[in-house]
């Protein structure tokens, strides 16, 4: 018999199309230990981002124990089912230097840019998300998938530069849509057809893009830059129906996701912002799964969190400036709304977790880089930004850590994050920010 592999297709011909038809990812096609194909390739790596606001409050956050079998303070107790799943960095500071501190941007921006910006409306470099997307993100239908769960289409992380910004899907309806809906390719699907709809936007937009070559001979450099700009977008959309019009190779871990029956009301009620983000966490688990997209990010709260709880007055951003410190020492309004997150943070990790993939899981084949905006809202300090990792990267990483930054560049985490996702880049930040310097305890 003749030598079989993955890429072993049916070929025939639809309606004057070619086609080719997938065989089933089979046993014979992974390796013995069912950890990568026969073939030698990898199974994909995945990488994505998850955002909370407001930080934490560190006395009852930080683990007093570093290294494995750290301890979990009331704030992160809520982790105990998944902290074999991830590592916790403390002690780890971003710095303005001579910008301004923009409360509740400049952080963020920092650990995901390695810049800090001046002024807000200028959004410096681009963000770890994109720079990761450009080296594993073009195989995919979609290059970024972002979702946020405050139900805010302008609670983006997300950017190219200040005026190319990615916008989430804020709609668990909408976002199911998105990936699921008519346009979706079922990698496991018996027989493969080429979606007429797909078929008649290529050749649209194939001639638009043709047209445009005589259009940038005629303006300005600066022009042509904006112009460049806007059509690498169309450039991205082509390159999404060429793979939209090719059989998806099939994926042992893609299953169903049911459709979210409705969206969960308007409101930033605890509750609404938990179910809108578990609604979104599990499409998003199985778009992973089913090699929609490589790269994502998701955001349970925006850095000014207006989280609200029932029976309770004042929203999450509101209590972290005027709450009272009670008989333990710390606002305890405020530490409940950081509890809720956490618990959203241990759904987000288990949902990943739980995905079957080879002979380990979608977690295991994944990393997550989880970071807020600011460390003690109260007087949005810069030091210490609570940041954590979740998966192993393909193997790549080693898990259940709890690491002391030692005052070092944060930077030192996305620095880290890049290298692992196969990034060829000596340093990372600008002036306090710049680090040439990986986090080593946490590399297998």
């Amino acid at each position: 018999m003749d030598k079989m592999n993955r890429r072993r297709i049916l070929q025939g011909m639809l309606g004057g199309s070619a086609v080719t038809v997938g065989l089933p990812l089979l046993n014979y096609f992974l390796n013995g230990n069912g950890t990568a194909l026969a073939s030698g390739e990898a199974l994909p790596t995945r990488f994505g981002t998850w955002l909370w606001g407001l930080g934490m409050n560190a006395a009852i956050f930080t683990p007093k124990k570093t290294g494995a079998n750290f301890d979990l303070p009331p704030e992160i107790e809520c982790l105990k089912g998944v902290r074999q799943h991830i590592n916790l960095f403390s002690n780890f500071n971003t710095f303005k230097d001579a910008a301004p501190l923009m409360c509740h941007h400049t952080g963020w921006v920092i650990l995901r840019t390695g810049m800090a910006p001046s002024p807000s409306n200028v959004r410096p470099g681009e963000t770890i998300d994109v720079t990761v997307a450009k080296r594993i993100g073009n195989t995919t239908r979609f290059q970024i998938l972002s979702a946020t769960a405050t139900g805010d289409v302008r609670d983006s992380y997300s950017y190219e530069s200040t005026n190319s910004i990615n916008p989430p899907e804020w709609s668990p309806i909408r976002f199911y849509q998105r990936v699921f809906g008519p346009d979706y390719q079922d990698p496991n699907a018996p027989e493969f057809a080429p979606n007429p709809r797909v078929m008649a936007r290529k050749s649209v937009l194939s001639g638009v893009l043709d047209g445009t070559k005589s259009f940038q001979q005629k303006i300005g450099s600066e022009d042509r830059h904006r112009i460049d700009q806007y059509f690498t977008g169309l450039r991205d959309l082509e390159r999404q129906f060429d793979l939209q019009l090719t059989k998806p190779k099939p994926l042992a871990a893609c299953g169903q996701v049911a459709a979210p029956k409705g969206d969960p009301a308007a409101g930033l009620d605890a509750n609404l912002v938990s179910t809108r983000h578990r609604q979104m966490t599990d499409i998003m688990a199985m778009a992973l799964a089913c090699d929609q997209t490589r790269v994502f990010n998701m955001g349970y709260a925006a850095e000014t969190a207006s989280t609200t709880k029932p029976g309770y007055e004042k929203p999450h951003h509101t209590a972290t400036h005027e709450e009272a410190l009670g008989p333990g020492g710390y606002q305890e309004e405020v530490s409940w709304f950081t509890r809720r997150a956490m618990e959203e943070w241990a759904y987000f990790v288990e949902a990943l977790a739980k995905v079957k993939e080879g002979d380990g899981t979608l977690l295991d084949n994944t990393l997550t880089y989880a970071l807020s905006d600011i460390s003690y809202a109260k007087i949005h300090s810069l030091d210490g930004i609570p940041m954590f990792t979740a998966g192993k990267a393909g193997g790549k990483l080693k898990t259940g850590l709890h690491i002391d930054g030692a005052a070092s560049p944060g930077t030192r985490v996305g620095y880290t994050a890049m290298k692992i996702m196969g990034l060829d880049i000596p340093s990372w930040g600008t002036l306090s920010n710049t680090t040439s310097k990986e986090v080593g305890e946490i590399l297998a």
